[in-house]
């Protein structure tokens, strides 16, 4: 009679537990080494009688003296990632007598659901997903995992089913765990399966803003605008507030397409309903796109109403603001604003390198790279990259000494390197008349001379290229070759350089 009452105390307690990993279910086995002979006696047997008659395969499992861990379960897993066969089998094994210490968690039952997902055995997949429910075993990842797998298949209404399962085996009906399935699915591209979920499971659960915000986003990341709008409008008539992370999400999604009025309708909408709480990061979206767009006064326009609304400006903005009007040539303006920020760091010098080497001022921009080296601010990889195309063009230029010109030393670099195959291929398409000619790869060349021969080499290139009055390519190479050719020499390299105060930008003006 006591175990009666004992076993049904315990179906109660199972039925009306809530959706938390909570003390009751089994404890994990602490981590020890395995036994790397046992696992690939284990993996093997598994591989060759995954189709044998189950005596036979407990026979040859039961031999193999290994130790049955929560670790070893799972490494066992990793060996068979698409594999269902040899792991549920392993799955039933580990639950017979031969192991009677051993208990399945919810990492392992995740784990077996995640693999037997991605191998496309529906029937399978859903029996032991009720499976996990039943047990006490499901999670946030349960969920996850079950949702994807299930969208992934088109099986929309045990998605919805599933819900409900877990709903009647004690887990409860919870936004959260709506929201965070949600966001799985997004991150898959699954958003109309995510709003079909959403809008069946409604009665159940009511989302919130943030459901309506994931899947704004899912939407806009798979360029579905119209959508994204209609949830957005969904939004607004249930009376939420104007989400700040939606509608720059949706505007900068309009402007990658090139709707500018549509980018500009959310825009204004935004700034009209929640003013006080948008952030530099938002206008900078906007700022940014105008710039590159060659609208430097409407960016203009926009930047200032930003200030005048008390938000502080950051470097990235101004960087913005400075690429845009070199752009259009308005040089004297832009050193103007250089000027005028206190601690200018490294993404204003690349926006000024970038915006002369757009306008074919490569030397200046070289003297900017002299000027960030003095003051402190050590180049990066994207530094040189953007140097070096100023000065040879992405399909190289030819230079006035043969022995310094672009072929010997990048072409002729390439075929030093060991990098035949690709040096021919980018000397047969430039002899082949009417074929474009590609982008020459600096960055492939630079890696290829990313080691102590480097320093040599590029010393050694500096000291010709000055020889014959290239004093702006000299500098760069021999820059490169003394920070950025080992691992050590980028490690130290901000160590080594003289760190100076902040001082007025001293760069030559343009005549």
């Amino acid at each position: 009679m006591i175990n009666i009452i004992r076993t049904q105390t315990r179906r109660f307690i199972l039925l009306h537990r809530r959706f938390t990993t909570e003390s009751t279910q089994p404890k994990p086995s602490p981590i020890t080494p395995i036994n790397q002979d046992h696992l690939l006696r284990v993996c093997t047997i598994l591989y060759q009688q995954q189709n044998s008659p189950d005596s036979r395969l407990i026979s040859k499992l039961s031999s193999t003296e290994f130790q049955l861990t929560h670790e070893f379960f799972l490494q066992v897993c990793n060996n068979f990632p698409l594999s269902w066969r040899p792991i549920h089998r392993f799955f039933l094994y580990s639950q017979t007598h031969h192991h009677p210490g051993f208990s399945h968690t919810s990492v392992t039952h995740n784990k077996i659901l995640g693999i037997i997902g991605k191998s496309r055995n529906t029937d399978l997949f859903w029996e032991l997903a009720q499976e996990t429910g039943k047990r006490g075993l499901a999670n946030d990842k349960t969920f996850r995992v079950v949702l994807q797998t299930l969208a992934s298949a088109r099986e929309m209404k045990k998605c919805v089913t599933f819900f409900h399962l877990m709903n009647g085996f004690g887990y409860g009906y919870n936004v959260t765990t709506l929201n965070r399935a949600v966001e799985s699915l997004c991150k898959e591209k699954l958003v109309e399966e995510a709003k079909y979920v959403v809008a069946k499971l409604r009665e159940w659960i009511k989302p919130n803003e943030c459901t309506y915000r994931t899947m704004i986003e899912g939407f806009c990341d798979v360029g579905d605008l119209v959508e994204a709008a209609k949830v957005w409008n969904v939004m607004m008539e249930e009376g939420f507030e104007v989400d700040v992370e939606a509608g720059k999400k949706m505007m900068e999604t309009f402007l990658k397409k090139n709707q500018f009025e549509e980018a500009s309708k959310v825009f204004y909408v935004m700034v009209s309903k929640r003013g006080e709480g948008l952030d530099v990061s938002f206008y900078r979206v906007m700022i940014d796109w105008l710039c590159k767009n060659g609208r430097v006064d409407s960016a203009r326009k926009v930047f200032d109403e930003m200030r005048e609304r008390g938000i502080q400006v950051d470097n990235l903005t101004w960087a913005s603001m400075i690429y845009g009007l070199l752009v259009k040539r308005r040089v004297a303006e832009a050193y103007k604003t250089v000027e005028g920020i206190e601690n200018p760091d490294i993404c204003i010098y690349h926006a000024l390198i970038k915006g002369l080497v757009k306008i074919k001022r490569a030397s200046e921009a070289t003297e900017v790279f002299r000027r960030m080296i003095e003051r402190g601010c050590e180049p990066i990889m994207h530094t040189y990259l953007m140097l070096l195309q100023g000065h040879l063009g992405r399909r190289g230029r030819k230079g006035p000494d043969p022995l310094v010109n672009f072929d010997t030393i990048f072409v002729g670099g390439m075929v030093k390197a060991g990098k035949r195959l690709e040096a021919t291929k980018y000397v047969e398409r430039t002899l082949k008349r009417g074929v474009e000619v590609p982008r020459f790869d600096y960055n492939k060349f630079l890696h290829c001379y990313s080691d102590e021969e480097g320093v040599v080499m590029f010393e050694e290139m500096a000291k010709k290229l000055r020889e014959v009055g290239l004093f702006d390519l000299a500098d760069i190479f021999q820059r490169y070759g003394e920070k950025m050719t080992t691992r050590e020499r980028r490690r130290n390299r901000e160590e080594s350089s003289p760190v100076l105060p902040p001082l007025p930008y001293q760069c030559s003006m343009p005549t």
